[in-house]
């Protein structure tokens, strides 16, 4: 092979009594990292074909430098990606960071240059936060090393960190205070009630107060004011005080009131103010925007406010003044899809990094102007590489939308889905990508997985956003709740019922892939919907919604069950048994690959190896791989590639090999 591997193979049995017992070869590669079962060799021929693509790179915006003249970005030059300082537009990226296990969040010191990072081992998802000096590079290790930690927030003076840590108990996701000098004296300063997600959002002006968010579900989240010197804290949004989604921005002003996301003016995510006050009530600002507000950053001086909107999937970037309410887009922006939104230290630029269908994520700085809605040009500063690769050739998504089995208002519901198509008339085979969330939202950001597809395999990908996804109010959010989740499922059948009606497209060779949620879709397709489909690729995906909530991570278990409904209830558990693939394994009759984390803390490995056992002892054509230094999906390129080789050569022999399916 290509790769550097080391090889061993050998044979296991599947389970005495199958209808059809077979021999599974197993190999293992990447030092013994990542293990194949019934997974053919890749050809070297493909690891070539594929190697421009599997280099494509992107950068990342995570904060400025204290001088506010150069950035900091996660990139990937080797294995993973690590932290990075550019000085200036196009600049060389000078790497700060040389782990094996990529680095997640990164927060710098205000009014100082060090910086506090996360990191975690083999995809656990147990994070460590990490002080970095710059300077020397040296890390110094500030949590506990067991516990799960994120979301890490300085006070405005650089001198006291807080975050999120289930350090106490394992499972309660409880807010922590500590100076980074001083780790070992970290103390609790918000002890989690339940099993909820409680977060710190931005330090008063004092640093006696702290907005504190708490996220129950998609739809319901809090604000609550923390005293840190007594301890207390009061609701402020949310919950008894008027419910729905409700995300903290930031203080405004004096501290007087503060910013924040509210769905309380409607079907969409509004950026409001609201006094700090609960009484008041929330003032909502961009009420006649009727799309989600799906970020902002208020500014160090308070005197303006950035906002990005999801308009169907794209981003649009608003400047407001904080004093009038008034706010106007910025214009010039490539469109494509906006995250990361931050002022430099002195307000005077505000850096995002920016994705767009053809061209990887990178960093972006937009010049502002004396007035808070004044503003200059947009400088890209980094130019991640796209394996010398013409860009201009990568297919660019058409927004479609497409009829349902349900009606709103006398009228079929549809549902929005983006189509990458090749060129030429077709027809073309498909492969229909299905997000993960459930509450997630297919956006047009750069895949080079999608483009590797389209160009290797001349196939269409369709990338649906089914009932339940976010982005299109609250009300479609909700369409998948509890009883409903095979309604989710049977969009996936009318998205195979307009493939049918698209001459460009080939309704007798259609994939289905998907990770996570994801991946439980891609298994409910394949009991509800063999007949119409080639092949199907599962990557960390739910198999049994009971099993699942029992042994996923006590932190999050709360969470999925409000998702997903309980499974302590016997009404529910009998309903999510019952919708389980695992519980259907007789109706799939479609070719699989299953893709594995051992480590995943979400969707435990056990998942996919129940539904891989099954599938064989059922006789069904499966290949599995699992990755034992992975969690919830591939991180490490050397991993990503094998996968990334292996779903190649499977949708070759699956997708456009074999016998073609007959349409209706």
């Amino acid at each position: 092979m290509k790769y550097a591997t080391t090889l061993s193979i050998c044979v296991v049995l599947v389970a005495a009594g199958s209808p059809a017992t077979a021999e599974v070869v197993t190999r293992s590669l990447n030092n013994g990292s990542l293990v194949l079962e019934d997974v053919p060799p890749i050809p070297a021929a493909l690891v070539d074909e594929l190697n421009r693509y599997q280099n494509v790179r992107s950068a990342a915006f995570r904060d400025w430098t204290e001088d506010g003249r150069g950035i900091y970005v996660t990139t990937r030059f080797a294995d993973t990606n690590q932290v990075h300082r550019v000085d200036m537009p196009g600049g060389a990226r000078h790497q700060l960071t040389f782990f094996r296990e990529p680095v997640g969040g990164l927060t710098r010191q205000p009014q100082g240059s060090r910086l506090v990072f996360t990191r975690d081992d083999g995809g656990s998802e147990f994070w460590q936060a990490y002080l970095l000096d710059p300077a020397s590079g040296g890390a110094t290790l500030l949590t506990d090393g067991e516990s799960r930690n994120s979301s890490v927030t300085w006070d405005r003076e650089g001198r006291r960190i807080a975050w999120t840590s289930t350090r106490r108990n394992g499972a309660a996701n409880d807010i922590w205070l500590a100076d980074p000098d001083d780790p070992g004296a970290a103390r609790i300063a918000l002890e989690s009630p339940d099993g909820s997600f409680w977060n710190a959002v931005e330090f008063s002006e004092s640093g006696s107060r702290v907005l504190v968010g708490n996220y129950v579900s998609v739809a319901d989240s809090r604000v609550h004011l923390l005293d840190l010197d007594t301890g207390d804290h009061r609701l402020l949004a949310g919950g008894d005080s008027g419910g729905g989604s409700n995300q903290a921005i930031g203080f405004a002003a004096e501290d007087e009131g503060y910013w924040l996301i509210t769905d309380r003016g409607g079907e969409f995510e509004q950026l409001a103010y609201q006094p700090l006050d609960p009484e008041a009530g929330a003032e909502i600002v961009t009420g006649e925007i009727p799309w989600d507000v799906s970020s902002a950053a208020v500014s160090h001086d308070r005197s303006r406010i950035a906002f990005a909107v999801n308009e169907n999937g794209l981003s649009r970037l608003y400047l407001v003044d904080a004093a009038s309410r008034g706010y106007r887009p910025v214009a010039g922006v490539p469109t494509g899809v906006i995250f990361g939104l931050s002022f430099s230290p002195d307000d005077r630029r505000l850096a995002m990094t920016l994705s767009a269908s053809q061209t990887p994520s990178d960093a972006f700085v937009l010049e502002l102007g004396a007035e808070p809605l004044a503003h200059g040009a947009l400088t890209r500063w980094t130019w991640s590489e796209v394996g010398g690769l013409d860009s201009a050739r990568f297919a660019t998504p058409e927004l479609v939308e497409y009829p349902t089995f349900d009606e709103v208002d006398g009228q079929p519901r549809r549902i929005p889905a983006w189509v990458y198509r090749p060129a030429g008339p077709g027809p073309h085979p498909v492969i229909v990508s299905i997000h993960g969330g459930p509450e997630g939202q297919s956006r047009p950001s750069f895949s080079s997985t999608y483009q590797m597809w389209i160009d290797t395999l001349g196939a269409a990908v369709v990338v649906p956003n089914v009932r339940g996804s976010s982005g299109y109010g609250k009300s479609y959010l909700a369409l998948d709740n509890g009883f409903l989740r095979e309604d989710s499922v049977r969009d996936i059948g009318a998205l195979l019922d307009w493939i049918e009606g698209d001459p460009g497209l080939d309704a007798t060779r259609v994939a289905v892939t998907g990770g996570s949620y994801g991946g439980y879709m891609v298994l409910a397709s394949a009991v509800h919907y063999s007949d119409r489909l080639r092949a199907a690729v599962d990557v960390v995906g739910i198999s049994n919604f009971v099993t699942f909530l029992e042994n996923t991570q006590d932190y999050r278990r709360d969470l999925r069950r409000v998702e997903y409904g309980d499974e302590r209830d016997p009404a529910m558990r009998a309903h999510l048994e019952k919708i389980s693939p695992l519980n259907n394994i007789g109706r799939i009759r479609v070719p699989l690959l299953v893709v594995q984390g051992q480590n995943d803390p979400r969707v435990p490995v056990t998942e996919s190896a129940q539904m891989v056992a099954a599938l064989r002892s059922a006789g069904q054509t499966v290949w599995y791989m699992n990755a034992m230094n992975e969690g919830h999906g591939y991180a490490k390129k050397e991993n990503r590639d094998v996968y990334q080789q292996a779903a190649l050569l499977f949708l070759r022999e699956h997708l456009l090999g074999g016998t073609p399916r007959a349409t209706r």
